[in-house]
């Protein structure tokens, strides 16, 4: 069963902004987009690019490594790799699109708290 974990050392996060933060030992991509935080699995579903190292616009998150898009909101997939060309037909071959693990976030008083599965 499923329950909320304290985030260890974040008690907020300015908004527009993300991190990554070590939840029982997974590395969790934690933003904050206007009031609202969103928790996601660390780490890109292509090639394993640490998300937190990328872009946030808005609720869209781009890995650093080859420009996948995630919405944290559902853990959707916007774009998956970002390109052309022989290089990007090989990579869409052999990793095909998928989204990313979201978790559940609650805030209490000065603690984040997120739940992973």
């Amino acid at each position: 069963m499923a329950v909320f974990v304290e985030v260890n050392g974040i008690t907020s996060l300015e908004a527009g902004k993300m991190k990554e933060v070590m939840v029982e030992d997974h590395p969790v991509l934690l933003a904050r987009v206007g009031d609202k935080y969103y928790a996601a699995q660390g780490r890109c579903a292509h090639m394993g690019g640490v998300l937190a190292n990328g872009e946030l616009n808005g609720t869209v998150v781009q890995c650093p490594r080859h420009g996948s898009q995630f919405d944290l909101k559902d853990g959707s997939v916007v774009r998956w790799m970002h390109g052309s060309g022989l290089a990007y037909e090989v990579g869409k071959t052999f990793k095909s699109p998928r989204p990313i693990a979201v978790y559940e976030v609650k805030v209490e008083k000065d603690k984040i708290l997120v739940k992973l599965p």
